[in-house]
Formats: C-alpha cells, structure tokens, sequence
C-alpha cells in the first residue's frame, strides 16, 4: 500500500473526492443495508473517528477491535460473534472493496437456502487475478485460492469478495482465540459441500492497488453525483 498511502488505512483512503468508506457506506445503505460491524484493529481509531455511529449514512455503526492480536479475517468474525455483535445472518465483504451489487439478493439467496454459506463470484477466465471458484449449478464445488487442488485448471470464476455467512457457521467452523484466514474458511465449506454461489453480474474494484483505486476513481467520477 506504500505506493497508494503510506500512513492511511485502506478504508480512508481518499477517491474522488472522499474517503473510500464513505463510498463503500453509501453504496450500502443504497443496497438496503441498515447494520454495519466493522472489525478493526491496526489504525482502526481512525476509521471510528471517520465513519462514527454511521448515521449521515443513515446506517447503525458498531466496532469490533482485535487490538494488537490481530485473529484474522475469520477470527475477526469469530470475535464479533463471542461480542454477539453478529445477526443470525449476515454479509460480510472487506474494507477496500466496492462491490457494485445487488446485496439484498445476496443475503436473501442465503437465507432461503439450506447452505451454511454463500459466495459471490465473478466470472473471470484469469483476467483480474487467478481464477479461484469452480461453480457448478448455484453450488462452489471447489474454492481454493491456493489453488492446491488439482481442479483448479478448471475454474473460471474468482471470488467477487462478498459472503453470506450465518452465525451459527462461524461457530462451527471458527475455533475461538485463533487466527483463521476466511479463504480457509471457504474452503472447507466448499469441501463439505457447504457453500452456495450466485454470479455477480458487475466487476468487483478495490483501493488495495494504484491501478485499482484508479479505476474506481474513473468509475465514480462517472455516476451521477447522487450515486456516488
């Protein structure tokens, strides 16, 4: 991130005018979301003191720190759970990412199915990074970002960067007080047949790169005032 800013979290960010999380809240409460948890930890009082309760975005803001004993995007999870911060159902999606997507569809899908999770997933074929999903008929045979399993040949999707989790999956597959990376969380549930996926139908941009912030900037300069 030197190369983008050195001294600022990604959520803060500044793109097109404002800190990146003002557009990634805008951009939920659009989508219909009312409840935000933010996992924070490293420069995370930067981001409370930015983003507050939430309300200018007509959303309800709370904070789960790790402190200096970062767990992990899964045991971050796992915390928020212990703190019972966590709905029965949930999204989940990463602090530098704008997923221009329908987030009520992604939840509903979840919780009108019988899968401890579900993962949205783009179509790919390589061009953003390597293919991670293999989907086959609304199911993730296989996620693997390492890409260990001999099927990976065969993915054409990658991971869109958006979950549906229910909490009661976190506690299952979440040992408390350790870290746990959520891709390996994926994984297993992929592996035990566990995981859903829907198809994103819009690519995904990010701020974790100069080529990526510059590109949501060229793609929010492009909205109407408004939708930014």
């Amino acid at each position: 991130m030197a190369a983008v800013a050195p001294d600022v979290p990604k959520a803060l960010i500044p793109v097109a005018g404002a800190p990146f999380a003002h557009h990634q809240l805008a951009l939920l409460a659009a989508g219909g979301i009312r409840q935000v948890v933010y996992c924070i930890g490293h420069q995370g009082e930067a981001i409370r003191q930015f983003v507050g309760s939430g309300e200018r975005w007509g959303l309800r803001v709370t904070y789960v720190d790790e402190g200096r004993a970062l767990r992990g995007t899964g045991g971050a999870l796992r915390l928020a759970l212990d703190l019972s911060t966590l709905a029965p159902s949930f999204l989940v999606l990463y602090g530098d990412s704008y997923l221009p997507v329908d987030y009520a569809r992604v939840l509903h899908e979840l919780e009108q199915g019988g899968h401890a999770a579900l993962l949205t997933v783009f179509r790919n074929e390589h061009r953003w990074d390597a293919s991670n999903v293999l989907l086959e008929r609304g199911r993730v045979l296989l996620y693997d970002k390492r890409r260990r399993d001999a099927r990976a040949k065969d993915m054409a999707y990658i991971d869109y960067g958006l979950g549906a989790l229910r909490a009661t999956t976190v506690e299952r597959y979440v040992p408390p007080g350790r870290p746990v990376d959520l891709a390996d969380v994926y994984h297993q549930l992929s592996l035990d047949g566990e995981l859903a996926g829907i198809e994103a139908s819009e690519r995904f941009y990010e701020v974790g790169s100069p080529a990526g912030l510059e590109d949501l900037r060229r793609y929010l300069t492009a909205l109407k005032p408004s939708e930014a």
